[in-house]
């Protein structure tokens, strides 16, 4: 794909259709509980700062940028204590949401490529090695 992800999406109403369904299954999924609760109690201004970062994270207008600076993501998410559980609870909604919102499968696997490696990146704790049991 030459063009934009952005574009691509639809721009900002698509995009913003997206962030809010993938906010909406945070909130209500059990098995997102523990991202849930690095979170505010109301998750607007959330929900504002991730469709800004996708806008130009996604070639699109650079909101984020344009308001906040540089996202510094990482240095941004250091308060919180991010691991394994809440990458996956984070990326379980993301897929949902772009399940439910993006049609096309080849740009939903890009999209969902390209969040799996950013979500990633945000893990900030560490973790023991999982074992298994010695038979």
């Amino acid at each position: 794909m030459t063009d934009a992800l952005y574009d691509v999406l639809g721009g900002a109403a698509p995009l913003r259709q997206l962030v809010d369904r993938f906010y909406q299954l945070m909130d209500t999924l059990p098995e997102a509980w523990d991202v849930r609760k690095l979170h505010p109690d109301d998750l607007g201004g959330s929900a504002d700062k991730l469709f800004m970062f996708l806008s130009g994270w996604l070639g699109g207008p650079p909101l984020f940028v344009e308001r906040y600076g540089h996202p510094r993501l990482r240095a941004r998410h250091l308060p919180f204590s991010i691991g394994v559980r809440e990458r996956d609870q984070w990326m379980l909604c993301m897929r949902q949401a772009m399940d439910e919102q993006i049609d096309d499968p080849r740009l939903r696997a890009a999209v969902l490529d390209a969040l799996a490696s950013l979500a990633d990146h945000m893990r900030n704790r560490a973790e023991a090695p999982v074992t298994t049991p010695q038979e």
